[in-house]
């Protein structure tokens, strides 16, 4: 068990963190990609936003939509991942866009520099007319890696050293946990040699 990912989510979730994940829902459509965080943007959920995201811009997406209509907030580990995949994007050509942030999600983002990765609520986007349609064919995705394995404890490190690589600031902020899980992630490895 990696237990740094397990401590961050009985701090921050309770034991019964699995019945509370919310749901990410995505959908391919022509010239974007689309997902939709229905709930708290997690460390929980960020996997499957992860998997969905990183699969469209291997096929050559240059439009990915984040919809955080229904989103009530997001966490370091979300935020990070959706970092990194703004970053992927622009080295490809393509941008990531955000549908509906809202004040405090706009906040969020803003604070951690974010939203020169990406383009929140733009203007005149491709999509725009076609929100309520894409929302209404969306199909819900659960991620391949389960809470608490070595693999997602290394997306919720990589996740935190793209925040801590945006600025210096969150180099600061994100030090703690990037130390903490890549020692355990260090620590586990020798265990299983």
């Amino acid at each position: 068990m990696w237990t740094s990912v397990g401590k961050i989510r009985r701090k921050h979730l309770g034991t019964d963190f699995v019945a509370n994940v919310c749901p990410i829902k995505v959908g391919k459509f022509e010239g974007f990609s689309w997902i939709r965080c229905e709930g708290k943007g997690s460390f929980l959920n960020s996997p499957a936003v992860k998997e969905f995201g990183e699969s469209r811009v291997r096929s050559g997406e240059k439009c990915l939509v984040i919809d955080l209509e229904d989103c009530t907030g997001m966490d370091s580990t979300f935020m990070g991942t959706m970092a990194g995949l703004a970053s992927r994007l622009k080295e490809k050509g393509g941008k990531l866009q955000v549908a509906d942030a809202g004040e405090k999600n706009r906040n969020s983002l803003e604070d951690l520099g974010l939203d020169f990765l990406m383009e929140i609520e733009p203007g005149n986007a491709s999509w725009e007319k076609l929100e309520d349609k894409a929302r209404d064919l969306l199909k819900p995705k659960t991620a391949g890696m389960k809470a608490g394995t070595e693999l997602h404890t290394r997306h919720v490190l990589e996740a935190h050293e793209i925040l801590s690589d945006a600025n210096e600031g969150n180099r600061r902020k994100f030090s703690g946990v990037v130390g903490m899980l890549g020692d355990e992630l260090a620590e586990n490895a020798k265990k299983s040699r």
